[in-house]
């Protein structure tokens, strides 16, 4: 495909991401799949979104949830066949929905066949396919630690030799520094763009360029060299979307990863909004309070700095974060009121949102005393390490409650039926008890429903080019309870007002908007007041011409 001939349909659209063994059992093996997907396309389409971000379906031992790929060119038997993967890609088309597509490029499974013959001997030609070192059992060359605990190396005793992995011991990091890797990998994308896939999802992308030597592992020194050769080689070659996970992105290194020129990605995830409950220094499940104020300075920063030069990814959730109503909004009370204006804030932004299954919903945290009933392997070991270093049970629970990857990976909740319409069978992972008065059935029936109000954004969305295309600006900055902004192009103007707690307050600066006859797009109740009084959580968009 020439290059002039790429869109940037992604600009207006709004992608909602599948975790697929969580979202419809088609099977009734209590694990969803692809033929499931697809028997939920009509919901999809009917919420509005244009492109669909699967978690990795490729063939897998399973040891991350699927992000330890041993094939990946071939689906794993728990979802399906590549049969079901290209009738998911054609059924989507034919609803104007793309499939994007998880690529796990840092590392793979240490039952990949290239690992399998790595291990067979230094000389082996698939060696320099991963990282190693020598050295002495038991004493591993330097003290690098595992995100999912534990040392980063692992000792392989018939080659004497040490292998580098950043997550799991069954995950072993690949070596961009090998050219062959580097053209394997993109032979095995090019074949996945032929097969009519709209786009990718590159996990933990700024680690491919890791320096363990130097304990360097994200933003090494040659990874925006890598990307650029890879994009080359594959994504500027057809109409794709593209997003690079980069946990440690800061404003300019992101300005790289989204340059207009297509150079890179189309844009990137970045988190920098998502730690602010945790302690500054230390592990995830050291808990801070939440800080309103920072939270939107950090959403200002990135709205500003991108504009012109970049573009911006809006997500609260994800297959790996706790949701969001349970974590900056009000899960009891005011959940629907609390996640309706949660996603209000998030769409009135430039940039592309990411919709993750159960958020149109307003699906909650779980809260299971029973350690047993989680099954995340990051969740499972730390609870291990923080009792072996002297954590009460309850301490460790009250992290694992707040931010354990398992709150997002409960079936989705489709009905009040038997497991929540998910399965027939045993679910894999237990259900929100919740599920019979959180469910999408009841929501599609109800036009006030948080599902609907998620309609209403992805369409305002399309209807309104200054959501695309305007300059934000943060006002009230430090007020402790508005979350308030504007979108200003030629001739047009967008407000958002959202008050963003339980508290009901007055909101002053709405009065010159109402003298200049601005026009309320939506609201998050459904009898609006259309006064400078806002309810608890009470969210308002307008909209001026002039």
């Amino acid at each position: 495909m020439k290059k002039e001939t790429i869109s940037e349909w992604w600009k207006s659209s709004v992608i909602y991401q599948i975790y697929p063994r969580s979202f419809k059992d088609s099977n009734q093996d209590g694990i969803g799949d692809l033929q499931g997907i697809i028997q939920k396309l009509d919901y999809l389409k009917e919420l509005g979104i244009e492109a669909i971000w699967l978690s990795p379906v490729c063939k897998s031992p399973q040891d991350d949830n699927g992000y330890d790929i041993s094939d990946y060119q071939d689906i794993d038997p728990m979802f399906g066949s590549m049969k079901d993967m290209e009738e998911l890609i054609e059924e989507g088309k034919k609803r104007g929905i793309r499939i994007i597509l998880d690529l796990v490029l840092n590392h793979s499974s240490d039952e990949h066949p290239w690992f399998v013959e790595a291990k067979k001997s230094v000389d082996n030609p698939y060696h320099g396919y991963y990282v190693w070192r020598d050295g002495v059992e038991g004493l591993p060359p330097n003290d690098m630690r595992a995100t999912f605990g534990g040392s980063a190396w692992e000792w392989v005793p018939e080659l004497k030799q040490y292998y580098f992995h950043q997550f799991s011991p069954k995950q072993p990091d690949l070596n961009w520094d090998n050219e062959k890797v580097r053209e394997e990998i993109y032979e095995m994308i090019q074949w996945w763009m032929d097969k009519g896939i709209g786009g990718f999802r590159l996990d933990v992308i700024d680690q491919i360029a890791k320096e363990p030597d130097l304990k360097i592992t994200a933003n090494g020194p040659k990874l925006h060299d890598y990307i650029k050769e890879l994009s080359k080689n594959t994504f500027q070659k057809a109409d794709l979307v593209t997003v690079g996970e980069a946990w440690g992105a800061d404003i300019e290194r992101a300005k790289l990863y989204s340059n207009p020129d297509r150079s890179e990605f189309s844009m990137v995830f970045q988190f920098e909004h998502i730690v602010l409950d945790q302690q500054e220094g230390k592990e995830k499940w050291d808990l801070e309070e939440l800080d309103f104020i920072k939270l939107k300075k950090i959403f200002a920063k990135w709205q500003k700095n991108l504009y012109g030069s970049g573009w911006n990814s809006l997500f609260w959730n994800n297959h790996d974060l706790p949701r969001i109503v349970s974590r900056w909004g009000n899960d009891k009370e005011y959940r629907v009121e609390s996640a309706k204006m949660l996603a209000s804030i998030l769409h009135g932004m430039q940039g592309t949102p990411y919709i993750y299954q159960g958020e149109e919903l307003g699906m909650t945290n779980v809260n299971w005393e029973d350690i047993d009933s989680y099954r995340d392997i990051e969740t499972l070991n730390i609870y291990k390490e923080r009792l072996e270093k002297g954590y009460s049970k309850e301490e460790i629970m009250k992290s694992i409650h707040a931010k354990g990857r398992d709150n997002a990976r409960t079936p989705m909740q489709w009905s009040s039926e038997k497991n929540g319409g998910f399965s027939d069978g045993i679910p894999w992972i237990k259900i929100n008890e919740n599920y019979p008065s959180i469910h999408a059935e009841d929501q599609l029936r109800d036009p006030n429903s948080i599902f609907h109000y998620y309609r209403q954004l992805i369409q305002m969305r399309k209807d309104y080019p200054i959501i695309v295309n305007g300059e934000f600006e943060l006002l009230l900055e430090e007020d402790k309870d508005l979350f308030c902004y504007t979108r200003k192009g030629e001739g047009e103007a967008l407000l958002v007002i959202a008050n963003f707690h339980g508290k009901e307050i007055d909101v002053p600066i709405l009065k010159e908007w109402k003298d200049s006859k601005a026009e309320l797009l939506l609201c998050n109740y459904k009898d609006n007041m259309a006064e400078e009084h806002f309810r608890a959580y009470e969210a308002r968009i307008y909209y001026h011409s002039f």
